[in-house]
Parts: structure tokens; C-alpha cells; sequence
């Protein structure tokens, strides 16, 4: 129906038709949804507010923790040559990364690894050919790159070198020493860029930031929470070549540490974090050395013959106690 409109001679006319709206073309779409996808999310107020942004980079904890001095307690030495050497123990680097980067902040990779030596030789103490028997000597040489992550930066990647050393009557057993010790050794090296809990002040030959402050040293805090019972001398003291002289007389099948040590620790459950460092420790160790262990721990707390595997039973501070005290005995005995 066409509705006429008054002319202005009193007469009616038409009313012009209205112009019909046509649809965007599928050019103007895009360009509008692109103009839509350019603009700035609109956040409340209240909302961005509230947001807090986390700089890039190693937390201030974590730097903190990078730049603090080395703990003496986790400083072991050992004879190399005529002298002696400071190294720290591939666990406790382990230990270090995971407390300092977090579980899922480092990784490792090994990118180069070569047997560089094999060879029979006379395994025993010298000068008596009635104790020494036939076996090898095996060295690898090994490099691991260490990828951590800091913040929102790029992945950090640093890498180091080292060797390993195998000494065993069956060649197996030799190789995989060799191996381990290697790949351990390179780890340990990339690790060390990153300050003194990985050892780089060890490489000062006046070790300025190694502390043995209050509150470091013996019984100190270790990285998974738990003080050490037992007593350790500072290295080189007398109370250390008396301790140590100590120990070679009394070693015995079964490395009970001291009462006092189960008194002053009483029954007190390790947390998660160091029972597995416990366990990487163990399944590190060579095959005799860990069977010998566990024969030793199954009769010192009783573990039954049902039981498959002594992993579950490692939960108390004195099995830790125990298993440290054990290892040290074996490294005098290898001595």
C-alpha cells in the first residue's frame, strides 16, 4: 500500500520509496572482524588491578640461594695423586638443582659420551701378588648439557665435560662405573657455572665462600629438610685423623651407627624429597657394593624375606643415618 503525500498545491503525490539496506560484502566482514581482533581486551579496573606481573628471570629466592656461600657439611674430599681433593657428590648437585630450580625447572642431557680406555690389569694391593687378581680398567669420557628454565626467558643452556674411571674383575661391571662416573662428572661440571652451591667455590684454592658458619656445618639443614646425626670433623683436623683411625678398627659386617645417633634421632619420618635422593643415591652405587648394602640393611632393621625390596623400608632418619654410615665405611675399606 503507497501511503501519497500532501503537495504544496493541496494536491497528493507519492512518497519517495526507502533506499533497501544491502548486506556487508565478505570484504567489509573481514575488515570488521579484523578492526575487532586489533583493539585491546577491555579488563575492569578492579580486575587489572589485581593482576600482579612476575618479572622474567630467577626468582630473588633463587638468586639468593645461587649466590650464597657453599656449605662445608656438603664438602667430601678424597686423595688424588699426593694431594687432596674437594668435590661435591653427584646426589647432593642433584639435590641442589632440584631445591634451587625446582623438580621441573632443569634438565639434562647427554650429548657426547666415548670409551676413550680398556685394558686388563692386576686389581688388589700392591706389592702383594697373592691378594691381586686379573681385571680391567676401563675410562670414559662423557659431555651433558643442563637446560634451565628462569622466569619467562629463554631456557638457560650450559654444558660440561668429564671422565670416568672403572675398576672391576668382570668388564660389564667396569664399563658402567666408567659411564656413570663420566656422565656424573660432566653434569656436576655444567651445574658448577652457576655459582657455589654446585661447587664453583671449590675451584677458589682459598674456598672464601665456603662457610662453616653457625648453623652450616655439622647437624646442618639439608636440602630436603633433615639434619645429619652424625659427627662430622672438619677435614685435615686431628679430630678427623682420629675419627677416621677410629673407624678402620672398628669396621665391622654391619655399620650400626652409634646409640646416642638413634637416640638424638629418634624416629623421626625423612620427607619425600630425601628419600629419593636416597634412592637415586643407591641406584648409583655399583651392583656388588648394592647388594652388599642391602644384605646389611635387611639384618640390621629386619627387613622379612617376603619383602621384594628394601625402597619402601628407607623412611626413618636412622635408616638414613645408617645408609650414610655405610657408605663412608665402604670408602675407607675401598681406601
Amino acid at each position: 500500500m503507497t501511503v501519497a503525500a500532501p503537495s504544496t498545491n493541496g494536491a497528493s503525490r507519492p512518497a519517495a520509496p526507502r533506499p533497501v539496506q544491502r548486506p556487508p560484502s565478505a570484504l567489509e566482514l573481514i575488515r570488521s572482524a579484523d578492526r575487532r581482533e586489533a583493539l585491546p581486551p577491555s579488563v575492569p579496573e578492579s580486575a587489572s588491578a589485581a593482576v600482579s606481573v612476575q618479572p622474567p628471570g630467577f626468582s630473588p629466592e633463587q638468586l639468593a640461594a645461587l649466590s650464597a656461600p657453599l656449605d662445608r657439611a656438603n664438602v667430601r674430599q678424597r686423595e688424588q695423586g699426593r694431594s687432596r681433593v674437594s668435590y661435591l657428590e653427584g646426589w647432593q648437585v642433584i639435590a641442589e638443582a632440584n631445591r634451587i630450580f625446582g623438580f621441573d625447572g632443569w634438565q639434562r642431557q647427554t650429548v657426547a659420551v666415548r670409551c676413550v680406555a680398556q685394558a686388563e690389569r692386576l686389581i688388589g694391593a700392591r706389592g702383594t701378588s697373592r691378594d691381586q687378581k686379573p681385571g680391567w680398567g676401563v675410562t670414559y669420557t662423557a659431555r651433558v648439557r643442563v637446560t634451565v628454565t628462569a622466569g619467562g626467558l629463554t631456557p638457560l643452556i650450559r654444558e660440561g665435560s668429564g671422565a670416568g674411571h672403572g675398576i672391576d674383575v668382570d668388564l660389564g661391571q667396569a664399563h658402567e662405573s666408567a659411564l656413570k662416573e663420566a656422565e656424573t662428572d660432566a653434569m656436576k661440571r655444567a651445574l658448577m657455572t652457576f655459582g657455589n652451591p654446585f661447587g664453583l667455590a671449590l675451584y677458589d684454592k682459598r674456598q672464601r665462600e665456603v662457610s662453616s658458619a653457625a648453623g652450616q656445618g655439622d647437624g646442618a639443614q639439608r636440602p630436603g629438610g633433615q639434619r645429619s646425626c652424625l659427627s662430622r670433623p672438619e677435614a685435615g683436623s686431628p679430630a678427623a685423623a682420629a675419627a677416621s683411625a677410629a673407624q678402620r678398627r672398628t669396621q665391622a659386617t654391619d655399620p650400626t651407627p652409634p646409640p646416642s645417633a638413634h637416640a638424638d634421632c629418634g624416629q623421626i619420618p625423612l620427607d619425600a624429597e630425601t628419600i629419593q635422593h636416597l634412592h637415586s643415591t643407591l641406584r648409583a652405587l655399583p651392583r656388588p657394593q648394592l647388594e652388599s648394602l642391602t644384605r646389611a640393611f635387611r639384618k640390621r632393621f629386619q627387613v622379612p624375606e617376603e619383602a621384594v625390596t628394601i625402597a619402601d623400608r628407607i623412611n626413618q632418619k636412622c635408616h638414613h643415618d645408617w645408609i650414610e654410615t655405610f657408605l663412608v665405611q665402604h670408602q675407607l675399606q675401598s681406601g
